[in-house]
């Protein structure tokens, strides 16, 4: 399993980021300052850092150029508020992989992340996500059912992917409303309910299986 290094001050985003990469294989470990992600890098085990550019201490782009000039080649994907081209093109430079601004869709953080920790010779990451006689299409977006191919929203492909690459795991509302809406989701809201019915609809009823007091998973 790949360790991601998270240096990220704001509590929340931190949060939100680690489950989510926990949550999809990954081992994962917090920091809060610029300091502290120097000296976790340094010492090694890493294969990937996510990095923010306001860290307390020691700034991104000081952790960034300290960790160059050691020769640590670990991945750096920086994740930051810091949106002006003048910053992306100096993280870049200053030897970041990638460069994401804040607010984020953790789909898309994952797939950079996946990008950057595949090897030369690996094979194509896989493209049609399949569980039984329901199919999805990473490219097309388009649904596969023993009923014909369906359309999906933008939010009904991602619940319908969170639920193919977690099979037969029963998934809370928090996760889903965290993977699917992001870190300012509400946790009062039904909306995971009013999306699961409404995808229900679309790909079968049997397909999506309500487990009382804990959620929904796929059958």
């Amino acid at each position: 399993m790949s360790r991601i290094l998270i240096a990220e001050d704001e509590q929340r985003i931190a949060s939100f980021v680690e489950k989510g990469l926990r949550a999809n294989g990954f081992v994962t470990t917090v920091v809060g300052d610029g300091d502290a992600a120097l000296a976790h890098v340094v010492a090694g085990g890493y294969d990937l850092v996510v990095l923010d550019l306001g860290l307390p201490r020691r700034d991104g782009f000081a952790v960034l150029q300290a960790m160059r000039q050691a020769r640590v080649s670990t991945p750096v994907i920086i994740l930051t508020a810091r949106g002006s081209v003048n910053d992306t093109v100096a993280g870049l430079e200053g030897g970041a992989d990638d460069y994401m601004t804040k607010p984020f869709r953790f789909e898309e953080l994952l797939a950079r992340v996946r990008l950057r920790l595949r090897p030369a010779d690996r094979t194509p990451e896989v493209t049609v996500l399949r569980n039984g006689p329901v199919s999805l299409d990473l490219r097309t977006r388009r649904a596969e059912t023993p009923h014909g191919v369906v359309d999906l929203t933008a939010r009904e492909f991602s619940l319908l992917e969170l639920f193919l690459r977690h099979p037969g795991q029963v998934l809370s509302r928090e996760q889903i409303l965290s993977h699917v809406w992001g870190y300012d989701f509400d946790p009062g809201s039904n909306v995971v309910d009013v999306y699961v019915r409404t995808l229900r609809r679309k790909i079968g009823q049997d397909h999506i299986v309500t487990v009382r007091g804990m959620g929904y998973r796929l059958g």
